[in-house]
């Protein structure tokens, strides 16, 4: 994984607005998700594009009230 310093200027070339002060805050592994989803909302939309799950992530999610 990179390291946080080469994360925050990843995403700081796609999204300029972003506080370098303020993504200093989150963890690493924050970070690289966060370039990975900017990542993919850069590729193009259509037939081809795919939706990968994360392991980590269960298939439904919720709350209850």
């Amino acid at each position: 994984m990179p390291s946080k310093n080469e994360l925050i200027d990843s995403i700081r070339q796609i999204n300029r607005s972003a506080d370098p002060q303020w993504l200093e805050r989150f963890e690493d592994r924050a970070l690289f998700d966060y370039l990975e989803h900017l990542q993919i909302l850069m590729e193009p939309r259509g037939r081809q594009s795919i939706w990968r799950r994360r392991t980590e992530m269960g298939a439904v999610v919720g709350t209850r009230l």
